[in-house]
């Protein structure tokens, strides 16, 4: 008789949503089919989902990056504030609470 080939699914390192797809799985299939099934899925499942670059932000850090980078700009710990005002921009230190 043949060995059934068994696959370990780590459980601690799944996300909660994961796990329920996992538990309903097992409900449906059993066990077996359903570790194999759900661990092909995981496999094919991206790693990471990253969030779109925000453009503005980007804008800000191509601009002061040479700066900092030259030791010209110094920003400290806590950072700064930028907002619009009337017709001007405005940066202030930001408050640490």
């Amino acid at each position: 008789m043949p060995k059934k080939s068994t696959v370990k699914i780590d459980e601690s390192v799944l996300s909660k949503g994961q796990l329920r797809k996992l538990n309903a799985v097992r409900k449906s299939f059993g066990s077996e089919i359903a570790d194999k099934a759900f661990a092909q899925w995981l496999t094919e499942q991206p790693r990471e989902i990253a969030e779109p670059e925000d453009m503005n932000a980007a804008l800000v850090r191509k601009t002061l990056e040479p700066m900092v980078m030259s030791n010209k700009l110094k920003i400290p710990r806590g950072g700064y504030i930028v907002r619009r005002g009337r017709g001007r921009i405005i940066v202030e230190p930001a408050r640490s609470e």
